[in-house]
């Protein structure tokens, strides 16, 4: 990996922070995508990471801001990992007009992922790693039609549904932009790191320190655990050309049977061209 330029989202701390880590020691020139300054700055000089972009994930102008801030920076991308994500319930909408959990896990990445298509493409072969969630099996019926609605949750109950959702949507468009972008040398996967110890539902203190606890015990992963599957389909030279795959890290994952939606090419269609429109990009 010396040399190869890595662009992590969510990656001041917890699984993207780990991943940012392991991927430094490696010899990659690694860039991270945050929200807060300080906290942004404060990681990359923890890590050794070479950048630091700034944008908050849930509004998509910053996505395009950050995308157009890595072109203008990188002649080329070569390892894109979309691992910013959130699970927590709020009334309040973006300035887009969405749900910020839909925003953050499922937009975001797809949107982030297309505008550095050129950069991937001129670093190829290049990769993008999406992290997804074995959660996705919890999901509701998916409407591309109806994206922009999504949300809010109401409830425990409606929060862990529509996190599913905003999962089980990034895995259908991962799998058609690994179609999309077949020939092209950039392979497209998805993966679940388990259920890792991370600050993935906020700051409350409460959850925090059960995460703490659960982290000593089997149950519960570490961020360093966790973040080997990034790391592997960051770096691994035999998954050179592997595209279009979920790879989960979630004990005895392989033996339940995939969900109906990721059978479903024409779905998948629909909701990356919805997708598109929605976030202003050539549905086509």
């Amino acid at each position: 990996m010396r040399g190869k330029r890595v662009l992590i989202t969510g990656a001041t701390s917890g699984i993207g922070k780990a991943a940012a880590a392991a991927l430094v020691a490696k010899g990659a020139h690694v860039g991270i995508v945050g929200r807060n300054p300080a906290r942004t700055e404060a990681a990359a000089a923890e890590l050794g990471a070479a950048d630091v972009f700034l944008g908050d994930l849930s509004e998509l102008d910053d996505v395009r801001a950050v995308a157009a801030e890595v072109a203008r920076c990188w002649a080329g991308v070569d390892v894109l990992v979309n691992n910013a994500g959130i699970n927590r319930a709020s009334t309040d909408r973006t300035s887009d007009g969405l749900d910020p959990m839909v925003a953050t896990n499922f937009l975001a990445p797809f949107l982030l992922t297309n505008l550095l298509v050129a950069p991937l493409e001129a670093a190829a072969p290049a990769r993008v790693v999406n992290v997804a969630s074995e959660a996705h099996r919890i999901a509701d019926r998916i409407d591309p039609a109806t994206i922009a609605s999504w949300g809010p949750a109401r409830g425990v109950v409606g929060q862990n549904r529509l996190y599913g959702r905003t999962k089980l949507a990034l895995l259908l468009v991962t799998q058609e932009q690994a179609r999309r972008l077949a020939g092209e040398r950039v392979d497209v996967n998805a993966c679940c790191p388990g259920l890792v110890a991370t600050n993935l539902a906020g700051t409350d203190a409460a959850i925090t320190h059960a995460s703490t606890l659960l982290a000593r015990t089997p149950l519960v992963r570490r961020a360093e655990q966790g973040a080997a599957v990034l790391v592997r389909l960051a770096c691994d030279p035999e998954l050179t050309g592997a595209t279009g795959g979920f790879h989960s890290s979630t004990p005895a994952a392989s033996l339940i049977p995939k969900a109906g939606p990721l059978r479903d090419a024409d779905l998948q269609r629909r909701l990356w061209a919805a997708a598109a429109e929605l976030v202003g990009l050539p549905s086509r």
